[in-house]
């Protein structure tokens, strides 16, 4: 129950770890809203449910139809609910006068409407939010006592009265804010917001339990997990978990026992990985992950079964914004040098004149996406020399995975061996410029052949990544023949950027759209500092590499 009446309808959930943030600030300035812009916002509040606590717990609800009640002075109400036969008595002090004419009862806070989703009709007091937002689900309101909403009460109130309210109490009084920037913003930005954390904590809130998910990534990826209550539940043991339930796995970090133990209870697995612009750093120096995704059917790097990505690509239909906005990211990627680990405004000049130059990037070679959708192709050495055999007069730079070259990973290759396929070993130059500079790139399944499609190559892949197969590649692997569909570039980013990942702001900790965080990645200063779990991870893989280096006498 609200306290206070001119709080901000739409507020910013409390995701674990967040900073407090808020859609408004107060001022004295009155907006310059029309009505057709508070008309739209009414009906986009109602029909997205934003507004409220609507990321909070949704319990089971008695079957409809029930009034709904809400007061603080239970007593004086029972008279005036006397004649109704099926109440549902939201945070009811539990008289048991209350009871007695109540089909259920639920505490604590709520999602309203949820709560309202079965209700005939609400009764509140006249201060309490829950009639605004009862009003704009479009049911009769009696709202008791005194207080700024005491004019809804009605069996449907008017349109011009729910849009004078709206005005007088949530839009004179504040100027709307951008959550992630402080800068000034609009009520239809504000509503787009609500509505995407809206889907994201409905998305999670069938989240039983979390397994695979290393100390120092929990504190970025659990907002990303968030189902609105309580906190996300990281586990180790599998059976903690009742059977048949959804958990999300990140599964080459989880134990092979309790994984064949989550499979026996029949537990629906999430599969959860690194997105496609992650961080500043390496996952193999424990620096966490800023995006991830969350897979109900497959994971998007195995070919040999369907994943939420695939599917996007083969059946969804993208609508002129969505594209042209993938179109504005794309380009803006594109400017900043940005790759997955990484942001460079460097550039790369080219090595001879008059010959094709080509890109060759190595992978670790036990990763589940070569393992998966490398085919015959499972080594860095086979995939440069298939390079090689394709274009025999090319000049090859091969340039060795960056977790590779911090010594935590398989896939190095002798340079005496690498240099009798490629021309040169690029180690200290970032990948975009090198993008950029090439004509083409070949790979296996990594995601630096996406990176380069963003920058108009020609892009080989010897292997079956998640963009090959859809008519922007030169496809040398085993597509499967689910792929059917022909997708422009910009459809292409829309799924992969705009629609499946999931992205945290590094700065506020809330989840946030591609474009905050790519702003963040081009901002070094604002990201967090290098803390002592990453520095010693560098010193070991640094260690390491020496190590193997030694040769014996």
């Amino acid at each position: 129950m609200s306290s206070n009446p001119v709080q901000s309808l739409l507020r910013v959930p409390p995701f674990p770890g967040s900073r407090p943030a808020s859609f408004v600030r107060p001022t004295d300035v009155d907006l310059e809203v029309d009505d057709d812009q508070i008309d739209w916002a009414l009906r986009e509040i109602a029909s997205r449910r934003v507004g409220g606590t609507y990321w909070a717990a949704r319990p089971p609800l008695p079957e409809g139809p029930y009034t709904l009640v809400r007061v603080r002075d239970l007593g004086n109400t029972l008279a005036q609910v006397a004649e109704q036969p099926r109440l549902l008595w939201l945070n009811s002090p539990g008289h048991s006068e209350g009871r007695n004419h109540a089909a259920a009862t639920v505490a604590g806070p709520c999602d309203p409407w949820h709560l309202l989703a079965r209700a005939e009709s609400a009764i509140t007091d006249a201060d309490d939010e829950l009639a605004m937002i009862a009003a704009l689900a479009g049911l009769p309101v009696q709202c008791l006592g005194q207080g700024p909403f005491q004019a809804l009460t009605s069996e449907r109130p008017r349109d011009d009265v729910l849009r004078h309210l709206f005005r007088q109490l949530y839009v004179r009084p504040h100027a709307f804010v951008d959550p992630f920037t402080g800068e000034q913003s609009d009520l239809g930005q504000v509503v787009e917001i609500s509505s995407f954390w809206r889907g994201l904590v409905d998305s999670n809130r069938d989240i039983e339990a979390a397994f695979g998910f290393a100390f120092w990534k929990r504190s970025t990826v659990a907002p990303l997990l968030w189902g609105g209550t309580g906190r996300v539940p990281f586990e180790s043991r599998a059976r903690v978990v009742p059977e048949g339930v959804p958990v999300a796995v990140w599964s080459s970090r989880v134990a092979s026992p309790t994984l064949a133990e989550l499979r026996g209870r029949r537990a629906q697995m999430l599969e959860v990985e690194d997105g496609f612009i992650r961080s500043t750093g390496l996952g193999a120096d424990c620096v966490p992950p800023l995006s991830i995704v969350v897979d109900r059917l497959g994971v998007h790097f195995d070919p040999t079964r369907s994943s939420d990505l695939e599917h996007l690509l083969e059946e969804a239909t993208f609508s002129q914004t969505i594209l042209e906005r993938a179109r504005r990211l794309r380009e803006l990627i594109v400017s900043l040098g940005l790759s997955k680990y990484c942001a460079s405004d460097a550039a790369a000049g080219r090595r001879v004149a008059g010959r094709r130059h080509i890109l060759v990037p190595g992978q670790v070679e036990d990763d589940r996406s070569v393992q998966c959708g490398g085919g015959k192709v499972k080594t860095n050495l086979e995939l440069l020399r298939r390079a090689r055999e394709e274009a025999p007069d090319a000049y090859i730079l091969y340039k060795p995975h960056p977790d590779v070259e911090a010594g935590h990973r398989v896939g190095a290759i002798p340079d005496e061996t690498c240099l009798s396929f490629a021309d040169e070993i690029v180690r200290g130059e970032a990948i975009s410029p090198l993008i950029a500079m090439v004509d083409e790139i070949h790979v296996n399944t990594s995601l630096a052949g996406f990176e380069a499609l963003l920058r108009g190559k020609v892009v080989t892949t010897h292997g079956v990544p998640f963009y090959a197969g859809w008519g922007l590649t030169n496809d040398l692997g085993a597509v499967p023949s689910r792929r059917s569909r022909q997708r422009s570039l910009d459809e292409l980013v829309a799924a992969v950027l705009l629609i499946y990942p999931r992205y945290l702001d590094p700065e506020t900790r809330l989840p946030c759209p591609p474009e905050i965080l790519i702003r963040r990645l081009s901002q070094p200063l604002s990201l967090p500092k290098t803390g002592p779990v990453v520095l010693l991870r560098r010193l070991q893989g640094r260690l390491k590499q020496r190590l193997t280096t030694i040769r014996p006498w």
